[in-house]
């Protein structure tokens, strides 16, 4: 419940003062007639009589609900609608079997791509992003979307795997991403693109689907994923069971990851742990901030005359109960 005119319920501050006020000196529930000899009598060491509190709390009750009714209390909801989204964003994740890489200590590089992706999407609340997954082939997840709650839930569904068979197709990534971004009116354009391979599957090079991009105005920031030096991989042995192997460092393809980039006015990032991987993405959220168009619509319904009935509902009480059970003579 919201209020049309809130400081009005200041008011009701009052309630308290005029319920002390009243049983101090008794000014609401009692009519006075002042007798001269009356005051020899002093105070009754009873108190007052059990009507005049009810009275009292009568009274102030309705009052207390007519300061409500004046405040207009109002049931509804309000809507928020983006009409000129300013930036649409392609994510775009390399989903190989190299991303179980344990490097990104306590998570492996996937588990915090996942963590990553998960606050720049909920620090974007106002672009349409979608989401586009590689390893062999690229697919995408979720397309441009404004409901964010929805794409969160699909990144919830992710794992290696999804793509049975294990290679890097970071070409055809960027073509499903260019092919979800190109008709869009949107002011800015991007892919954001992270992997720890190079491309060796698919049948577009990464630099032509980046000149493709660069053509229909969308900007690539490239990130590339791995401790200096490579990182450990648990693997099935058939014969040994699960063990740790070493991944190379150079599986990373970073001067291509670099002229994608570039060619598209972007900008390539190298995550060696999980706080440079953090950071990076927070980097670019901070590079890409734009305005947006924002309209909000209110749909509210006045609720106030409830309280107005139930108001002089208890003034009609009072004054019927003063005048048969509660009259006596001052």
């Amino acid at each position: 419940m919201t209020f049309a005119h809130p400081r009005l319920l200041w008011w009701l501050c009052l309630i308290p003062l005029l319920a002390f006020y009243d049983y101090r000196w008794g000014f609401l529930a009692r009519a006075k007639v002042t007798f001269s000899a009356l005051s020899l009598l002093g105070r009754s060491p009873l108190g007052r009589p059990l009507d005049h509190e009810l009275r009292s709390a009568l009274r102030l009750g309705a009052l207390a609900l007519l300061i409500v009714a004046l405040a207009r209390p109002q049931e509804g909801q309000e809507r928020r609608e983006v009409t000129s989204p300013a930036t649409d964003i392609a994510l775009v994740l390399d989903i190989s079997d190299s991303m179980r890489s344990l490097d990104f200590a306590p998570r492996n590089r996937f588990e915090a791509a996942l963590d990553v992706l998960r606050q720049f999407i909920k620090d974007r609340p106002d672009d349409r992003l979608a989401l586009v997954l590689f390893a062999k082939y690229a697919f995408t997840q979720c397309p441009l979307t404004l409901d964010h709650g929805a794409l969160l839930g699909f990144l919830d569904n992710v794992h290696i795997g999804l793509i049975e068979e294990d290679r890097t197709a970071i070409g055809s990534a960027i073509a499903a991403a260019v092919s979800r971004l190109k008709g869009s009116e949107a002011k800015t354009k991007l892919i954001v693109l992270l992997t720890d391979g190079r491309n060796n599957s698919g049948d577009v090079d990464p630099v032509t689907a980046a000149k493709a991009a660069a053509a229909f105005g969308i900007k690539i920031y490239t990130v590339g994923a791995g401790a200096p030096g490579g990182g450990m991989i648990e693997v099935d042995d058939p014969n040994f069971g699960k063990r740790r192997v070493k991944l190379p460092e150079n599986e990373l393809d970073e001067a291509t990851l670099l002229e994608v980039a570039q060619r598209t006015g972007g900008s390539y990032f190298r995550a060696t742990d999980f706080e440079s991987l953090k950071g990076i993405y927070q980097k670019i959220d901070q590079l890409e901030k734009t305005d947006v168009k924002v309209e909000t619509y209110s749909d509210y319904k006045d609720e106030h005359v409830p309280f107005l009935v139930m108001a002089f509902f208890l003034i009609a009480l009072e004054n019927l109960l003063a005048m048969t059970l509660w009259r006596r003579v001052p």
